[in-house]
């Protein structure tokens, strides 16, 4: 099979002769060619480069071996649209933090293809350069409740107490706030796809901060509204919850083709109890890519074996790759995932 076919086929729950293979954070600072490329330019105007964006993009198809591209962005690139001042050190920090009802009422739901136009022009670039590789290109989004954490607290944290807090005080207003964001990430997710991404990617990067019922509460609305959204796109859509292990039973029920899983549980026990009905992504440690080449093969072997009793399954980390990542382990990963059709 080619890998186009494969991954969407996997995604799908169809036939394949082997997993396909990508990583998060394929495209990163592990990578000596990236840094070359990003050398003197900010994130933000990286992100912004339509050149750099793709060169950057496909870096991993002939440096590491990887069978899908993904979209070089961040998951704050549409925010600005809202009328929301932000930088990044390294994180998203945003200049004044959404905490009352006005500011809340005041942002817009823009037209993504007017706001971030260069996101689609570097999707459509990116169909071309692979067209004759059969290569599947991948877009994605940041879930809503991960975007209103940012936006709440300020910047990153260990707890996100002052969103935790409004989530008790003011529940209407993070309501509020969740309801533009998911209508955001709608549009932005459809709009991609109609540009070329053959399947997305929702990171709910701080979702797993919540216990069960707080994420029935908070979370799985947003995703499921998604996913019904896009039920009728040609694009399978695939969720990561970082740290989502107490909430796998509700991610499989998001709607999602694909739930991305971290290696914080075994993926025999969610092959067996939810593989029928949603295909699994995952879910090597990062930190295991130092491994030696023959106990890197060994562990994707693993997790193949551990996966097999799903629907479909596609090798990837359970989180995205670090910059000290160490560039043969990343090639023994992807190595390991074509030995497996031998």
């Amino acid at each position: 099979m080619n890998p186009r076919d494969r991954f969407l086929h996997s995604c799908r729950g169809e036939v394949v002769d082997r997993p396909p293979v990508w990583l998060m954070r394929q495209a990163g600072r592990y990578l000596p060619e990236y840094r070359a490329v990003r050398k003197g330019v900010s994130f933000l105007e990286m992100c912004a480069d339509v050149e750099r964006a793709v060169e950057v993009s496909l870096q991993p198809i002939d440096l590491v071996g990887s069978e899908a591209v993904i979209l070089f962005q961040d998951i704050f690139t549409p925010i600005p649209g809202m009328g929301v001042k932000l930088d990044f050190a390294p994180g998203p920090v945003i200049e004044e933090p959404i905490r009352d009802a006005a500011q809340i009422e005041a942002l817009r739901i823009p037209d993504p293809r007017e706001t971030v136009p260069f996101v689609f022009e570097i999707l459509g670039r990116l169909r071309e350069a692979v067209a004759d590789r059969d290569v599947p290109v991948l877009g994605f989004a940041g879930a809503p409740f991960t975007l209103a954490a940012y936006l709440i607290q300020g910047s990153g944290s260990k707890d996100f107490s002052i969103l935790k807090a409004m989530m008790q005080t003011r529940p209407d207003e993070v309501d509020a706030l969740l309801e533009k964001l998911t209508q955001l990430t709608i549009d932005y997710l459809l709009a991609q796809i109609e540009a070329g991404a053959e399947a997305v990617q929702l990171f709910d990067t701080w979702a797993g901060l919540l216990d069960p019922a707080a994420y029935q509460r908070w979370v799985q609305p947003a995703h499921e509204r998604i996913a019904e959204a896009l039920a009728d796109a040609p694009a399978p859509l695939i969720l990561y919850v970082q740290n989502g292990s107490h909430i796998v039973d509700l991610a499989a029920k998001s709607g999602a083709d694909v739930i991305s899983l971290d290696w914080r549980l075994r993926l025999a026990d969610v092959a067996r109890q939810h593989g029928q009905h949603v295909s699994l992504q995952g879910n090597l440690d990062p930190c295991w890519l130092h491994a030696p080449r023959e106990r890197i093969f060994e562990m994707v072997r693993e997790m193949a074996d551990d996966a097999s009793s799903a629907r479909g399954h596609i090798l990837n980390l359970g989180h995205g790759c670090l910059p000290d990542t160490p560039v043969e382990g990343v090639r023994a990963f992807t190595d390991a995932a074509r030995a497996l059709g031998d």
